[in-house]
This record gives structure tokens, sequence and C-alpha cells, in this order.
């Protein structure tokens, strides 16, 4: 810890010790939004910015400069620099080894981005080694039915599907689904209830949110339309996988404020439920969320 001459030069340190965190933090937020984005170009500057702010904060060794070595790494592979993208990825290695006190959710993040690397090389027997442990350290960081654990899953199953591994595929994609419906059903139901309660009290509007950051927004967009397009070839055969993935997209977009997107989903799905006829009880469900959105749109103009 530094040496403080005074109570005010404490507070002072301490105060640009905050700032410094919240630096790291935004940049952090900044290059994973643009790389679930598929933006890997404007991806990299916030992505050093993080690492030179944790180098200042943390030290040249510390295990906290492995999510940014790690950002870079993904960066460098939607650019096709894979000899770059291995450089950063042996120092994020070399660095969580030398650490005694190394996260289960850094050990998730390191071999999630060593199983993109293999799968950009095409040796998917590795990336599977890898992602299986990243499923595993995310587990333990946070459960197996937990959204940070779902990229894990999303990964390992766009490797079935590249591999025509096609029922172990639906498999991933299925759970990857509910995982996300799960979580904007239950926030939306918080939500609710506290609305519910600020209105008894404070006669006004509870706002609508995800409660995820930037970046966690477009990873689930990234993710649930990926799994929405996929879907979509088999429509004919699975009509309601395809109507579970919309529907999931409906309450991610209502939940983001974005009500022509919420609508345009909602009638995605409405459509296909009476292409396919359907039954009642699915049309209604999915008329009952267009209500929904309809309804607080209006709250939203008065």
């Amino acid at each position: 810890m530094p040496f403080y001459n005074s109570e005010e030069e404490r507070k002072h340190g301490l105060q640009q010790l905050q700032q410094r965190q919240h630096l790291i933090e935004f940049c952090y937020t900044v290059a994973q939004k643009y790389l679930f984005e598929g933006k890997h170009e404007d991806a990299v500057p916030a992505a050093l910015h993080s690492l030179r702010f944790r180098m200042n904060v943390h030290g040249l060794s510390s295990v906290e400069l492995v999510p940014a070595y790690l950002l870079l790494a993904e960066a460098s592979l939607g650019l096709g620099r894979i000899v770059q993208a291995e450089e950063y990825l042996c120092q994020a290695q070399w660095t969580v080894l030398k650490s005694t006190e190394c996260s289960y959710a850094t050990h998730s993040l390191l071999h999630r981005n060593l199983g993109l690397l293999y799968m950009a090389k095409e040796n998917y027997e590795e990336a599977r080694y890898h992602l299986a442990n990243d499923i595993y350290f995310a587990s333990c960081a946070f459960g197996t039915e937990d959204i940070r654990t779902s990229g894990g899953y999303f990964h390992l199953a766009n490797i079935f599907y590249g591999l025509k591994k096609l029922d172990r595929a639906d498999t991933l994609y299925t759970k990857v689904s509910e995982i996300w419906n799960k979580y904007l059903n239950n926030h939306y139901q918080v939500l609710s209830q506290a609305r519910i309660q600020q209105i008894d009290l404070l006669g006004k509007r509870f706002e609508t949110d995800t409660g995820l950051d930037e970046a966690q927004e477009a990873e689930a967009i990234r993710i649930l339309t990926s799994i929405w397009n996929i879907r979509e070839s088999t429509s004919d055969t699975a009509p309601q996988k395809t109507i579970f993935v919309l529907k999931t997209l409906v309450m991610l977009y209502h939940l983001m404020m974005n009500s022509s997107k919420a609508q345009e989903y909602a009638m995605r799905a409405l459509d296909l439920a009476r292409e396919q006829q359907l039954s009642d009880q699915e049309q209604n469900s999915i008329q009952d969320l267009l209500s929904l959105i309809s309804a607080e749109d209006a709250h939203l103009v008065t």
C-alpha cells in the first residue's frame, strides 16, 4: 500500500485509484461490446487502454492483466491475425500459471478464448477440450444455468453444427436459448413487481431495463440472433423452437426499450405460428406479448 503523509493525501490517492478502476471497467466493457458486435478493429484501442490502466494499477505481472490480454486475443482472431492472437494468449496463460489467486471466472475466459483460437485453426478436438473447461470453470463461478456460462455452450454448439453433428448442436442451442429466456423472464417479473410497488408509493412509472451492461446486451443479441438464423432453416420441422427463440428476442428488445424490434420479432413469431397452424394457446401467448409491448409503449407516451 502507498504511504500518505496526511488524511487529505490518502483521500486523494483513493479517489485516483477509484477513477482508474472505473476507466479499466469502462474500457473493458466498450471493447467487449465491439467484439460481440463484430467490430474487431474498433475493439483494439479500448482493449489496449484497459491493459495500460491495469498495468498502472496492478503492475506488469498481475493476473488482473489477463482479461485485457484475452480481449486483444479475441480482436486479433476476428481480424485474422492468428499468430498475434496466440502471442496474447501465451501471455495470458503464463500470467495465470504464475498466479496463486486466479478466479474461476478468469480461468473460464482463458479457456473460452483458447477454444476460439483452436476453432479458427480448425483443430476442433482441442477446441472442444478448452470449451469444456470453460463451461466447467464458469459453472464453478456462476452456476450451470447462468448467462455467463451460456457462451461456452454456444461456442461448443457451433463446433457440433459445423461438424454436422446436428443433434448435439440442437441440444446445446436449446440449452442456451432456455438460459437466456429464463433470465429475461425472471428479470421482467422482478421489474414488474418493483414497478407496481413504485407506482403505489410514488405514482410514477418504474423504467424498464435488462439488468445487463452494454457488452452483455450485445452478447445476448449476437447469440440469440445466431440461434434464430439456424432455427429458421428447420422452421418447417420444428417451428416451436424457432418461435421460442423469437419470443426470447422479443423480451430482450422489450427490456432494452426497443419496441420496434420487439414488435418485429413478435410479428415474425405470430406469422410462423399461423403459417404452421400451431395451437391457439401458442398464438394467444404471442398476441399477449404484442399487447404487453403496446400497453407499455402507451405508458411511455403518457
